[in-house]
């Protein structure tokens, strides 16, 4: 067993109680395309770490990162795109092939078999096994002797990591009864819509969001609230192994799901417009149960689903505290994917302050969000810090230590009016409120410009974030900082520069 992977095991048997252990366990790599892209973006997040603004990550040449048609750079764009601040640039400059979203799922299930086969040499049952192929990953529940058995399938290269099955806690939600005076004079929205530019990103370039659908992955929704009726085009509920439930109806099991669903896509019928993307439908997942939490297989599996129900954005307010500088990996390969297939996957970084984050948050392919109040001052509890990657089965040596700061943006999260189930609405504050108004804008730019149908699926994801980035009202230090990211969330300015780019 390699050394890093012994350390991972000490550390299950160490952490958990009693003779059994909820596991996940990741394959390895195989294909040589996903190692390349991953070596591109480490290279490109290293080299973005010495801009001194936010605009320097627009691509100069997003009608050539489109191509004529199916969004295949010429060999001109190839070379002019090298030196750009962007990721979109960089992959784009690179040419990953384009891969289906039915063969990515192939080679996920594909990649699994070995383990399985391997399980049953050693004589465990792998039928009780679930596999998720956006991750490569399966969940067992083994013994401590069943860890000590995974050696041999290490030795034969099988295994690229063993992560326990965390436990994940529904953020704390803490309703504000008294707003500050500034949140309650926006008669027409939410103070956060308003501060974004949607409204005027509505009136300015008719972006509503049609034709877009988020996947949510949280705690449920009430799906008949009044701002969100009509809007749920797909439901699942998962258990804590990863299994989906049969026969479940939508329902939230706390407030925070149908919260953040609101900020993303609801509409004004208390009066105030509180979604960032009215006309978007939804794809809700329940990943996390209001008064349990939930577990990484719910969500791994939440993600899985999200991803075949073609959600255009993953929108993924849920993580759990990381307390150092290095994050487990346990979500990079389904992210990976996810971007593959075209799907930018937002976060919220957490709630426990400066120098402290959640994964997946703060996962190196994750879109990570802050919170600001509506001084755009960054919140207290609002989460971020550098973290490094010394050891990976994903990021090639010769990018290794990689050190990268979280977050990337920033969004109103401070005092945030939203629907909450039973046809009440509320005002919450958290990281989990910033994320939507990223996930909502994104939906937003979508349905304004002619991104979807012209940029292919590998370079959409990183494009659709890069024009968000590089938009942003910059704020705090100069470049990226633990506070802001880049800066605050300006979906007005984002669909400007995507228009002026010829989309």
């Amino acid at each position: 067993m390699t050394q890093r992977l012994a350390r991972q095991v000490e550390r299950i048997l160490d952490e958990g109680s009693g003779s059994h252990r909820s596991v996940i366990v990741r394959m390895k790599l195989p294909e040589k395309d996903e190692e390349t892209l991953l070596g591109v973006v480490a290279g490109a997040i290293q080299r973005r770490t010495l801009l001194l603004t936010a605009r320097d990550i627009l691509p100069t040449h997003l009608d050539l990162v489109a191509g004529p048609g199916r969004g295949t750079p010429s060999d001109r764009a190839r070379e002019t795109l090298g030196e750009e601040g962007g990721l979109a640039a960089q992959v784009a400059a690179t040419a990953i092939p384009q891969v289906s979203k039915r063969v990515l799922r192939s080679r996920g299930l594909r990649s699994l078999r070995p383990l399985y086969s391997g399980l049953l040499k050693l004589g465990r049952r792998a039928d009780g096994a679930r596999s998720f192929w956006t991750s490569r990953c399966a969940v067992l529940q083994t013994t401590r002797d069943d860890l000590a058995k995974l050696n041999q399938l290490v030795e034969e290269s099988l295994i690229g990591d063993i992560y326990p099955n965390r436990v994940l806690h529904v953020p704390r939600l803490v309703e504000l009864k008294a707003l500050p005076s500034r949140v309650v004079e926006n008669k027409a929205s939410a103070w956060g819509i308003h501060a974004v530019g949607a409204l005027a990103a509505r009136g300015a370039y008719g972006a509503s969001g049609k034709g877009v659908k988020v996947g949510v992955l949280d705690t449920g929704v009430d799906a008949g609230h009044p701002d969100l009726e009509g809007k749920v085009a797909d439901w699942a509920e998962f258990d804590s192994n990863g299994e989906e439930v049969p026969d479940s109806q939508p329902h939230d099991t706390g407030q925070h799901g149908t919260h953040v669903a609101g900020t993303i896509a609801g509409g004004k019928a208390s009066g105030r417009w509180i979604g960032m993307a009215p006309a978007a439908r939804l794809a809700v997942a329940m990943a996390l149960d209001g008064a349990k939490g939930g577990t990484d297989a719910q969500v791994l599996a939440a993600i899985d689903w999200a991803v075949e129900r073609g959600v255009d954005v993953l929108n993924m307010s849920l993580g759990g505290l990381t307390l150092g500088p290095e994050v487990p990996s346990t979500y990079t390969e389904a992210i990976l994917t996810s971007l593959r297939a075209g799907i930018p996957v937002v976060t919220a970084i957490g709630n426990d302050g400066q120098q402290i984050t959640g994964s997946p948050g703060n996962d190196l392919l994750s879109f990570s969000v802050g919170a600001t109040d509506y001084r755009d001052c960054a919140a207290a509890f609002s989460g971020g810090r550098t973290h490094v990657i010394r050891e990976s089965n994903f990021v090639s040596p010769d990018n290794l230590p990689l050190v990268y700061s979280k977050p990337e943006i920033s969004a109103p999260g401070v005092a945030v009016y939203s629907s909450v189930p039973g046809g009440k609405w509320a005002a919450f504050n958290g990281t989990s409120m910033a994320t939507p108004h990223v996930a909502g804008a994104m939906a937003l730019l979508l349905s304004a410009t002619s991104i979807k149908k012209r940029v292919a699926p590998t370079n959409r994801a990183f494009l659709i974030q890069d024009l968000l980035t590089g938009s942003v009202e910059e704020l705090g230090e100069t470049g990226q900082d633990h506070r802001f990211g880049f800066g605050r969330l300006d979906i007005l300015q984002g669909i400007g520069f995507a228009r002026e780019k010829g989309f």
